[in-house]
């Protein structure tokens, strides 16, 4: 059974409640899936224990509904040097 990009989103959310997420279904399927989470709380992290909270988040649905997640984690600064 699928999961919703705003069950993601929420799941996220909840536990990074700063976070700008935005996820996209890459294939139509619903189990290949992009998404950008942006949060202060990365700060000082390293790229694999962000990508580690992330996965936390979405707990049980990593192992099911998700087959495929490409991650982008940002911080703020980050983000915004990516605009400029």
């Amino acid at each position: 059974m699928a999961i919703s990009l705003e069950e993601i989103r929420t799941r996220i959310r909840a536990a990074l409640p700063d976070a700008d997420v935005r996820v996209a279904d890459e294939t139509g399927g619903g189990d290949h899936l992009a998404a950008v989470v942006v949060s202060a709380a990365f700060r000082g992290q390293s790229l694999l224990e962000r990508h580690r909270a992330v996965y936390a988040a979405l707990g049980d649905a990593m192992q099911g509904p998700i087959h495929a997640l490409a991650l982008t984690t940002l911080t703020p600064d980050e983000q915004e040097k990516k605009r400029s």
